[in-house]
C-alpha cells in the first residue's frame, strides 16, 4: 500500500533536494593526499597505500597475506564525497598477481566498491569495502571479499574548505601591494 500525500510534488522534490546534496559535494572528495596502513578482512591481511593521483582519483596497492597465499594488489579508485570531505564513497577496478603454496602463480581482474570516515580531529581513515574478483590459474574462479582498512594519513590534503580565508587564516594566497598611481600634476598639500 502506498500513502499518498496532498503535496505530490514536494516529495519528489525533497528527493531531488538530497540526491543532488549528496552528488554536488563530491567536489569535497578526500582530506588527504597519501595515506598507509593495515587492511583486514576473513582470510587475509596486509598493508595498504593510497595516493591521490588527481582531484578525486587515487591509486591504491594492496600487498596481503593469507594462509596459503601472498598477493599484490594496484587499484584505480573514484572518490566522492557524502556530505563533505569526512565521508566518502568509491568505486574502482585493476588486477593482481600472487602465488598460492598448492597451486602456484596466478592473476585476476578486481573490481571495488566501498566507503571512509576520516576519523575527525586525528590522522586516521577507516574504510569499509567490497572487492570482488575474477581468478586466473587459481582453484577459485571468483572471490568476494569485504574488508576493513585502517590507515594513517602521512600527507595531508591543502585546506581548501569552504571557511577558508574566510577569518584570514589563508596562508597559500600571496598579498598583492598595489603602486598608487603617480599623477603629472601635483596637488597644494603634495610635497
Amino acid at each position: 500500500m502506498f500513502l499518498s500525500s496532498p503535496y505530490p510534488g514536494r516529495a519528489t522534490t525533497a528527493a531531488f533536494v538530497v540526491a543532488g546534496t549528496l552528488l554536488a559535494s563530491s567536489a569535497f572528495a578526500q582530506k588527504y593526499r597519501t595515506a598507509a596502513g593495515l587492511r583486514f578482512s576473513k582470510n587475509n591481511y596486509g598493508l595498504t597505500v593510497q595516493q591521490k593521483i588527481l582531484e578525486k582519483t587515487t591509486l591504491e596497492g594492496l600487498a596481503l597475506v593469507g594462509s596459503r597465499e601472498v598477493s599484490a594488489t594496484l587499484l584505480a579508485e573514484q572518490h566522492f564525497g557524502i556530505l563533505g570531505p569526512s565521508l566518502n564513497y568509491y568505486f574502482g577496478a585493476g588486477g593482481h598477481l600472487g602465488n598460492n603454496k598448492d597451486t602456484g602463480g596466478f592473476g585476476g581482474l578486481d573490481a571495488l566498491a566501498g566507503i571512509e570516515y576520516k576519523v575527525a580531529f586525528t590522522p586516521f581513515v577507516l574504510s569499509l569495502d567490497f572487492k570482488p574478483t575474477i581468478e586466473f590459474n587459481s582453484d577459485d574462479w571468483a572471490r568476494f571479499p569485504t574488508a576493513l582498512s585502517v590507515r594513517y594519513i602521512l600527507v595531508k590534503e591543502k585546506n581548501n574548505g569552504l571557511f577558508n580565508g574566510l577569518f584570514g587564516g589563508d596562508k597559500d594566497k600571496k598579498k598583492v601591494k598595489t603602486k598608487q598611481k603617480s599623477n603629472s600634476r601635483r596637488g597644494l598639500f603634495d610635497l
